[in-house]
């Protein structure tokens, strides 16, 4: 039962402060809630999703945590910058960053342009590889900081439709790896690639189509990334992985 007691405290994020970015909706939102129910204060990253920041601010605040909105368009680095400013200001600290923030354009082949390669690129990799590095400092100073990237599935198995996008998050999977020996052994880095994944507003027939791809077959949920978020900042002696959360779908 000690210890038992000794493990719930240790993975107790009480003290601690987190940035989510894309944290106003879907993933971000049921990640950044999760870290404050665990005793997190929590920095709410949002694009354009100002009203759903600022809900989730409010609930966190409801857990008794100190939380933040700030916007910015993470594809230009001074506004990744201001962010990390805002946390300084607000926190005087960081321990925990998630770098969620994504988008999921479907571009044909033939019709791939630069600025839809841009697009892609930018929001989806060049912004998670200039958090980290803004993040840094701060994570440095915390003694035991944590990054999490999101990639997804479409970096290793490739989709179809989705070029530019596939490979940005490809490319969320080499920066781990780099990053986690780059940034070794004060910081810990991994990443997340989420699969058969399903929220509220999504189509009746994905729900459907996921769960016939997987194995377990279920979709799976935000909690379950939740989840697996949760694991990746309390497991101590785990650095430059990628967990794959998707029901079995790669297999």
């Amino acid at each position: 039962m000690a210890d038992s007691a000794k493990n719930r405290e240790k993975k107790s994020l009480s003290g601690r402060v987190a940035l989510v970015t894309g944290a106003g909706k879907r993933i971000g939102r049921a990640v950044a809630l999760r870290l404050a129910a665990e005793g997190a204060d929590v920095a709410v990253h949002y694009g354009k999703s100002e009203a759903e920041a600022q809900e989730v601010v409010a609930q966190i605040q409801k857990f008794g945590r100190r939380a933040v909105a700030l916007q910015a368009d993470l594809t230009n680095v001074p506004e990744i910058r201001s962010v990390m400013d805002g946390v300084k200001k607000e926190f005087g600290r960081l321990d925990i960053l998630v770098n969620n923030a994504a988008n999921f354009i479907e571009t044909k082949f033939a019709e791939i342009t630069e600025a839809s390669w841009d697009r892609s690129l930018d929001t989806n990799l060049k912004a998670s590889f200039f958090m980290a590095q803004t993040a840094a400092p701060l994570l440095l100073q915390s003694g035991n900081g944590v990054i999490i990237n999101f990639s997804d599935i479409g970096g290793l198995m490739g989709w179809p439709g989705f070029l530019p996008h596939s490979i940005a998050k490809a490319g969320v999977i080499m920066m781990t790896r780099v990053l986690a020996k780059e940034l070794a052994p004060e910081i810990r880095v991994n990443a997340i690639a989420p699969g058969t994944i399903t929220m509220d507003g999504d189509p009746e027939d994905w729900e459907k189509d996921f769960i016939r791809r997987a194995p377990l077959k279920r979709s799976g949920t935000t909690q379950d990334i939740a989840d697996a978020v949760m694991y990746l900042i309390t497991a101590e002696f785990v650095t430059g992985e990628v967990l794959v959360v998707d029901g079995g779908r790669t297999l």
